[in-house]
């Protein structure tokens, strides 16, 4: 007999689980979310949210408000092409909100656990999941083990358990090496420049004077995060995952070596270590739904090749998980019905999201070439109009109905093109 059964079990309580137990919980299903660690708990992360994740929170009903503990950003201050920044509002729209938030990870998990939990989800820490379990005689995800032996069952399991996907992994669903991936790595600093208002981007790395050395590949980061500390990072991607051999945590200490010393990114203002992480891209593991089993966030390689950003997709995809779940169990899982209702998952994430990946595969394969990157921001950031656009294009912020031109381009563009 299972230590614990519910209508669905969610695996890994990061941003994409904890969303998918909202939306679930909210609609009365009984959902055992299971974390293998404790709260809270740190990821590598930028800690920075632009518009896309914004939205999900409002659903979601989180008080995002600065009196709850959000830093509100305004737009993208971008650095690339010349000494002066370029800074870019975030645009206005009618079906996102106009300014992005920054939160530590750590707690930033921790309160949509704990939303998770206030709707009626039942958290198990210290729940190291190592794989599904699966009736041999339907051949059917029935639940999962944890590694001190425990078990948990459910008609539905929800793998929401990272790039790594031990529960993926165990019904032989595998990345696809040649899909992109990112690495991040960040650490944090105190620094004058912590109450920021601006979410920064550096487009241009140099090991050494800039214009006069070596470009580096990759973009950073500066984001203030409003309590005397700053979270820097470095992002990298690359067209295949194989290609990845950079030493990340060197180029970010190399450029912030050529930092203003004001700004107060050196060793002795250091706060923990340098941290990283993969980013999995562009669907590298599919499908997002088979046999009982339904993937979330970066278990399928839900982050953006354009800019890494996965948390948005990842309480996108939760959402939709959770109405194709719902319906599932109106159905009577096990159901040719309810098996519609499933598969109707994918097929949406496809929909929605698919062209605007495999435009991000194009931009990736042209991102990294050092040259190409130049010349777009040489010549590419003094055009405001054109920036206008780019900023649309890479936070995939733009209205898909009654939207302007640049709005229109932009999901004409994602509809043409073949899905990721």
């Amino acid at each position: 007999m299972p230590d614990e059964h519910a209508d669905v079990v969610v695996v890994g309580a990061g941003p994409a689980g904890a969303s998918t137990a909202c939306w679930l919980a909210d609609q009365g299903l009984s959902v055992a979310l299971l974390e293998k660690g404790t709260f809270p708990r740190d990821k590598v992360c930028g800690d920075g949210l632009t518009p896309r994740a914004t939205k999900q929170l409002l659903r979601l009903g989180i008080d995002v408000s600065p009196e709850a503990g959000w830093l509100h950003n305004k737009g993208l201050r971008v650095y690339g092409g010349r000494a002066e920044p370029f800074e870019l509002p975030w645009p206005t729209l009618g079906e996102f909100p106009s300014f992005g938030l920054v939160r530590k990870r750590a707690d930033f998990d921790q309160l949509l656990a704990d939303h998770a939990v206030a709707k009626g989800a039942t958290l198990y820490q210290q729940a190291n999941v190592t794989g599904a379990i699966v009736d041999q005689r339907t051949d059917r995800v029935t639940g999962v083990t944890t590694k001190d032996g425990r078990s948990f069952s459910a008609p539905i399991v929800v793998a929401a358990d990272g790039n790594s996907s031990p529960v993926a992994k165990s019904l032989g669903l595998l990345k696809n090496a040649r899909r992109p991936m990112g690495v991040a790595c960040r650490t944090y600093f105190t620094s004058p420049r912590h109450d920021d208002d601006w979410m920064e981007s550096w487009l241009e790395l140099w090991d050494g004077k800039p214009g006069e050395s070596n470009l580096l590949p990759g973009y950073g980061w500066i984001f203030g995060m409003g309590d005397g500390t700053c979270n820097v990072g470095l992002g990298t991607v690359a067209s295949t995952a194989k290609s990845q051999k950079l030493n990340y945590r060197g180029l970010l200490q190399t450029w912030l070596a050529n930092t203003p010393s004001e700004w107060g990114f050196s060793p002795d203002n250091q706060v923990g270590p340098i941290s990283s992480a993969a980013l999995p891209m562009a669907f590298n593991r599919k499908p997002a739904y088979t046999r009982g089993l339904v993937l979330v966030g970066d278990s399928g390689g839900m982050v953006s090749p354009f800019n890494g950003e996965g948390i948005p997709y990842a309480m996108e995809a939760g959402e939709a998980a959770a109405e194709a779940i719902v319906r599932a169990h109106a159905e009577g899982v096990g159901s040719a019905a309810a098996e519609k209702a499933l598969h109707s998952y994918p097929a949406r994430l496809s929909a929605e999201w698919g062209g605007y990946f495999r435009l991000g595969q194009v931009f990736v394969n042209l991102i990294e070439h050092p040259q190409v990157m130049r010349l777009c921001t040489r010549y590419g950031l003094p055009r405001p109009v054109l920036m206008r656009f780019t900023i649309k294009l890479l936070a995939h912020l733009y209205d898909t109905k009654d939207g302007d031109w640049m709005d229109r381009v932009i999901h004409a563009l994602s509809r043409a093109v073949p899905a990721a």
